[in-house]
């Protein structure tokens, strides 16, 4: 019996399930997910009907390509993530996966996704092309010189919610460029807030972040700004005619919220703990965007 049992134990066990996980990892399943919400919410409040076989195509391409971008982004990025707390564990700097087949990974999802977008139509497919390009060939390299990073990694972050307006509509409308706006400028209080409370990662790794490039007071101050931004762009819906005063008076809400909480930062001082309100901003951005998006579903429904 006891011989059986170490002759089980000793079986070579399947490496199916951890290498599948790990290609997972590579596409940053959470961000995906945020993203469909987007792009979804994009196709739904553009007029017109969209067949559900178009929107599917447009969903899947766009959760592909995203899925692409994010792997190149890892593969590129595996030194870095390296030296990373937060990213350490990663497939490629664990020493889990090859390089090789990261790459082959990114670039087939790829290559399957962007004649995906194409064929829903030439709008979106030139959107989806000019995401998996930017973020992968600017964006990812220029981590490494200047802080203004994030405002060209912004642009193919807020994309997914404006092809979903043209894989309604075939083309850029009011409606698309705000929702587009309105996720840019989402990213970039959310994205300053973890280079606060993350900030000596960044450092260790070499990315010049805000906060390690202009300091944790500079950081703080653009977070107020890109919140007065948001916020002003998310009001506007209403009095351009896309959503009714329901939708307003949440979005007033929320962005009083946000716009309190942003503004906290710029009194820092004494005991104030700069990276627990960095995480508060974080973790209020979240739910900020979903609730803004569902009522922004609910009110045009109506």
């Amino acid at each position: 019996m006891a011989n059986t049992e170490i002759l089980v134990d000793a079986r070579p066990r399947s490496r199916v399930a951890p290498v599948v996980l790990d290609l997972v990892t590579l596409t940053k399943p959470r961000i995906t997910s945020l993203v469909l919400l987007t792009g979804a919410a994009g196709a739904c409040l553009a007029p017109g009907h969209v067949p559900v076989s178009t929107l599917l195509l447009s969903l899947v391409g766009t959760a592909l390509i995203v899925g692409s971008a994010n792997a190149l982004n890892m593969w590129w990025e595996r030194d870095v993530d390296g030296l990373m707390e937060r990213t350490r564990n990663r497939p490629l700097p664990a020493g889990r996966m090859s390089p090789d087949v990261a790459l082959a990974f990114g670039l087939t999802l790829g290559v399957v996704s962007v004649p995906m977008l194409f064929l829903v139509n030439l709008a979106t497919g030139l959107l989806g092309l000019v995401s998996l390009l930017s973020y992968v060939a600017i964006y990812t390299p220029l981590k490494k010189h200047t802080h203004l990073a994030l405002l060209v990694g912004a642009v193919p972050g807020a994309m997914p919610p404006l092809m979903g307006w043209t894989t309604a509509t075939g083309a850029i409308g009011l409606g698309g460029a705000l929702l587009f706006t309105v996720l840019f400028f989402w990213q970039l209080p959310h994205f300053s807030a973890i280079s606060i409370f993350r900030s000596s990662d960044y450092a260790r790794a070499g990315l010049q972040v805000i906060s390690v490039q202009k300091g944790e007071k500079t950081a703080r101050h653009m977070v107020a700004v890109w919140t007065v931004l948001l916020v002003t762009a998310s009001l506007l819906f209403t009095p351009l005619g896309l959503a009714g005063r329901v939708y307003m008076g949440i979005a007033t809400a929320l962005g009083a919220g946000f716009l309190a909480l942003a503004f906290r930062g710029l009194r820092a001082g004494g005991r104030f703990d700069v990276a627990r309100w960095a995480k508060h901003v974080f973790a209020y951005s979240i739910p900020y965007l979903s609730i803004l998006l569902v009522a922004l579903l609910l009110d045009r429904s109506r």
